[in-house]
């Protein structure tokens, strides 16, 4: 507490001023925790003096919040860029001549660099402001472990999915092959009332933040959320479910390639009128960046469709606003494109209007949507295309699947399974040579805490 203390003061983290009459104070609170190693081995005890915000009144204390952290697309994007291309001009950030990426997320930062000793230089001078703490090579950030190979890396979440069984006491539930029944259909009028609203809005809170690792379940965990308000007995089974899927897939993560390339692909798909209680449809948008899957979205679309083509038409006009924002971010990083990225689609009649300069009276009620793509495409900054729906990579974010193509489509997301020997550290199950991963390479990735 002393140390916590001192290094506020230090920071100039506030300013004293008299009090204001007619002004809610907040007070403060001291909160404890216990940090862990990767393996779960003890790391150190932290204090942190917090102020008590949940006490604040919209409108009152406050009229909107935003919270300046990096995107976990973001954080895809940079790990995609660092693992698979080395050259020093892909670094924009200029530090003594040497370019580096930084990723801010609260008081963690994540620094990468062609060159190791221009972030020994960097955490030095940073030191000099406020105090930081060199955790070394990245190897854990925000509760995501990496695990390094000699074909890659991957994401993984396994510590926290732990802890997540933990809390549910799941930890010897039976294993499920896929988290959802593919004949599965939730409703808010389904009975009766689960008696916990509590623990399902915390427990499926948490299952979001494994979205941060594993497209696999965004479509599922997406389902669950819809009925946070009101939580039936049955949609918690459909949670329980998710975690004997959780269970039978622990050791499963995101895959980053050493070898990739610099092209944007991207698959959206659609599942007209999915939802039996307001008929509007799930979209569903997968982004590869060469071989790495960078970005992924299951959401339940604004509007009731009239039409296939018109639920497509939408996913697709969603799936291109990503991809735009994507290409904004590795223009500001200065890093060129090889040519325009192909959206992939299931639909022949969204893909026709995509490119159709004829705008057609049934189709009156999209402008917004017709117009933004349309423009896309007449620009020559995306390629719409038409995919069978076979090959469709992001079915898998529509609807719950059988096991068999659910398991298909996860392995073309690039989640692979990461089992761990004996010690503790990850097995290869694939036979390209150690000598395609470039040496050191995880010692120009590092972590520091501040």
């Amino acid at each position: 507490m002393k140390a916590e203390y001192a290094a506020l003061v230090h920071n100039q983290t506030w300013t004293l001023v008299p009090p204001i009459s007619q002004t809610n104070i907040l007070s403060c609170r001291w909160v404890f925790r216990t940090k862990t190693h990767v393996d779960g081995s003890f790391e150190r005890r932290k204090a942190r003096l917090v102020a008590k915000g949940y006490h604040q009144q919209f409108g009152v204390d406050y009229l909107d919040t935003f919270s300046p952290v990096v995107k976990a697309s973001t954080i895809r994007l940079i790990i995609s860029l660092a693992i698979s291309h080395a050259d020093p001009s892909l670094f924009i950030l200029n530090y003594n001549a040497t370019k580096i990426y930084l990723l801010v997320y609260v008081d963690d930062i994540v620094i990468t660099t062609s060159q190791s000793s221009a972030i020994s230089n960097l955490i030095h001078d940073l030191g000099i402001i406020f105090p930081v703490k060199d955790l070394g090579p990245l190897s854990f950030f925000l509760g995501i472990e990496v695990d390094y190979t000699p074909s890659g890396l991957v994401l993984s979440q396994r510590k926290y999915i732990n802890s997540l069984l933990a809390r549910t006491q799941m930890l010897t539930t039976n294993p499920m092959s896929s988290p959802m029944a593919a004949s599965l259909k939730l409703s808010k009028h389904d009975t009766p009332d689960f008696d916990d609203a509590t623990i399902y809005r915390s427990i499926v809170g948490g299952l979001q933040y494994l979205s941060m690792t594993r497209p696999d379940m965004s479509f599922s965990v997406n389902k669950v959320c819809q009925f946070m308000h009101s939580p039936k007995v049955p949609h918690w089974s459909a949670i329980k479910c998710i975690l004997r899927y959780l269970k039978a897939t622990i050791n499963h993560g995101l895959f980053f390639s050493s070898n990739s390339s610099l092209t944007l692909q991207v698959y959206s798909d659609a599942d007209w009128e999915g939802c039996p209680d307001d008929r509007r449809s799930t979209s569903g948008t997968c982004i590869f960046l060469g071989k790495h899957l960078i970005s992924w979205s299951s959401k339940k679309q604004q509007t009731v469709a009239r039409s296939s083509t018109e639920v497509e038409y939408k996913a697709i006009a969603s799936s291109a606003a990503e991809v735009t924002w994507l290409q904004t971010v590795l223009r500001e990083l200065a890093v060129p494109l090889s040519q325009a990225p192909t959206l992939w689609c299931d639909n022949l009649g969204a893909t026709y209007l995509s490119a159709n300069p004829v705008y057609h009276s049934k189709t009156k009620h999209m402008d917004i949507d017709y117009h933004f793509v349309r423009d896309k495409v007449a620009a020559h900054t995306l390629k719409v295309s038409f995919i069978s729906s076979k090959d469709q990579i992001a079915d898998i974010l529509t609807k719950p699947l059988v096991a068999d193509k659910f398991s298909h489509l996860r392995t073309s997301l690039k989640v692979v399974d990461t089992p761990l020997d004996s010690r503790g550290r990850i097995k290869i199950h694939n036979s390209e040579s150690p000598k395609s991963i470039p040496k050191q390479r995880d010692k120009h990735t590092k972590c520091i805490n501040c």
